[in-house]
């Protein structure tokens, strides 16, 4: 898409006029008015070029803007939570380049950064943090004799996340400032759920004076601010906490998406937004084709009908499954939103299991990271059949330091007692779903393929208890090449390269993560000198080195081909996998020099 060149900072002068805080300070509230409305339009130009996180920015721009006319950034911390809502906070930290020259859109990342900024105290990705991390951060404080304020910014459903409870309870015993604002917009991605957001509810119809207070229970004081999104009550309430000596929570009733129609109507799609026409609000090069999330809820709403015992479940993500707000309604009580409590999620799937049902827990890659003791503890010691679907496994979806989608490999590949499969086509992962489903014996986990839909017409469904068994392809000799998953292509192109080469390579679809076809691999030394493994995750404790390892004491050269273990930021998907080899023109010299 074709992108703007030319500078905005005549069109918003205010904006262009904010250099650091301390420019904010100096308005006066009709300009600090104008201030958010200049913000929104900028916002509005920029993410509709590029998408970006859309509602939570747009429901905040007056928060962010009192908070830095009360507090005195960066003496005074402030720690964001889902810190996709910290791009006005940008704005006015010196970083409002990325917004007036599209030149420089990229320039600044979509989260807190400290690299960017010293108004950015933590990367942060990942929801449910900004209490503990800011706790500590004012225990050190009064550790080491300070005085500054240090304000927690929680919101878009993180507090049903467990740490952010964990922290709020231990902040209530506190005998020191400490101020969390709590951005209560009424929504996660999609509608939240749990019982705290009754009281939230009792909360605002109440006006902050219903008994059921969930702040206060924990310890903390408490301030309502009705209307979240006006700047004169914001900065009074803020004004009224700052240097508190006491931990305080400031409640504020926000519109996610204000300002932009679409966005205030559809909070759950304009959550987070591709580009689009600002006119119509029409998504632009949207993919006629069909997708795994919406082919994947097919599925499950057809099992679910079919079966009331098989219940799927969300932490907050909806879309990861492909489960529509109609899809949701059609599901009823068999789809389970927990809200952000992927920890929950898995041992609650655990206790289904056992009870008779049959779960299906659809997780974003980069958030199944958080379920890792409930994995091992919860689910696979208890040898639970639940079935656990790893969405976006790829560094072709999301390329952000902290949602990087490289690690679940690596992760749930070590687990016992986990069967972690890896389907290569629709018709591979949906005969591999229904085996997960109604089998017994194992927690199960299949990783959603990416990319286009593949579909395989000589497919033919196997008995997956028949465990770590791969399928052979093609069977050659010399060399073997096990394509994992999504990349079973690149092995399969590889080959095509080999023949040319006068070299007739074995193909392999290991269809199994979590273990070793030792028949099968033995069968390989036969014939063949060299086995290649491809992945697109890390190396490190990946599915590669098990095969490395099987033959370390054998004459079979074993070569790896995978990701680096290192946190890389927005980083270039087939960049990416250039520097590691991973496409079939490097594999082939690798192989014939």
């Amino acid at each position: 898409m074709k992108i703007m060149t030319e500078k905005l900072d005549t069109q918003f002068p205010l904006v262009a006029s904010i250099h650091s805080p301390a420019d904010v300070k100096r308005l006066t509230l009709p300009e600090l008015n104008t201030l958010a409305e200049e913000i929104r339009q900028l916002m509005l130009l920029k993410e509709s070029k590029q998408g970006g996180h859309f509602g939570p920015n747009f429901g905040m721009v007056e928060a962010i803007i009192a908070l830095h006319y009360v507090f005195n950034s960066p003496d005074d911390r402030l720690i964001f939570d889902v810190s996709h809502q910290t791009y006005p906070h940008k704005i006015l930290t010196g970083r409002a380049y990325a917004w007036l020259d599209p030149a420089r859109y990229n320039d600044v990342t979509g989260y807190s950064a400290p690299s960017e900024s010293v108004h950015d105290h933590f990367v942060i990705g990942h929801t449910s943090t900004s209490v503990s991390l800011a706790s500590g951060m004012a225990k050190a404080r009064d550790a080491m004799g300070g005085h500054e304020n240090v304000i927690a910014i929680i919101g878009d459903g993180s507090l049903s996340g467990g740490e952010a409870f964990e922290g709020l309870d231990f902040v209530g015993e506190m005998d020191s400032n400490f101020i969390a604002v709590i951005n209560d917009n009424q929504m996660s991605i999609a509608e939240n759920h749990g019982g705290l957001y009754k009281s939230l509810a009792q909360l605002r119809a109440t006006n902050g004076n219903s008994p059921d207070n969930y702040f206060r229970a924990l310890g903390l004081d408490y301030i309502y601010v009705a209307d979240g999104n006006d700047i004169a009550s914001l900065i009074d309430a803020f004004q009224r906490v700052k240097d508190s000596t006491h931990p305080v929570a400031v409640h504020i009733n926000t519109l996610k998406g204000k300002g932009y129609q679409p966005a205030v109507e559809h909070k759950e799609e304009w959550h987070y937004t591709t580009p689009f026409d600002i006119p119509t609000g029409h998504m632009l090069n949207e993919s006629p084709y069909e997708n795994w999330q919406d082919l994947t809820a097919t599925y499950l709403l057809r099992r679910m009908k079919e079966d009331p015992t098989v219940l799927t479940i969300t932490a907050g993500t909806p879309a990861a499954l492909g489960f529509s707000e109609d899809l949701r309604h059609e599901a009823g009580r068999q789809f389970i939103d927990v809200g952000i409590a992927e920890e929950h999620a898995v041992a609650m799937a655990s206790g289904m299991a056992r009870r008779g049902a049959k779960p299906v827990f659809g997780v974003f890659s980069t958030f199944v990271q958080r379920t890792y003791d409930q994995l091992q503890q919860d689910l696979c010691i208890n040898a639970s059949p639940a079935t656990i679907i790893t969405v976006w496994g790829s560094p072709f979806t999301m390329n952000d330091v902290t949602h990087a989608c490289l690690y679940d490999i690596a992760l749930l590949g070590n687990i016992p007692g986990l069967v972690y499969l890896a389907p290569t086509s629709w018709e591979e992962y949906e005969a591999m779903l229904s085996w997960s489903i109604d089998q017994k014996d194992h927690p199960v986990a299949v990783r959603m393929p990416v990319g286009k839909v593949l579909h395989d017409p000589n497919f033919t469904p196997d008995d997956y208890s028949r465990l770590n068994r791969y399928k052979v392809v093609h069977r050659g000799s010399k060399i073997a090449i096990i394509g994992l998953g999504n990349m079973l292509a690149t092995a399969l192109e590889t080959a095509q390269l080999l023949k040319e080469h006068g070299i007739d390579a074995s193909v392999i679809n290991p269809r199994y993560i979590t273990g070793l076809d030792t028949e099968l691999l033995d069968d390989l030394k036969r014939d063949h000198h060299t086995v290649v493994t491809l992945e697109d995750g890390i190396l490190n404790g990946g599915f590669g080195e098990k095969i490395a390892r099987y033959y370390g004491p054998t004459d079979v050269h074993v070569r790896c081909y995978g990701l680096r273990k290192e946190f890389r930021d927005r980083f270039d998907p087939s960049a990416l996998l250039s520097e590691a080899h991973l496409t079939p023109p490097l594999i082939l010299n690798d192989l014939l020099h």
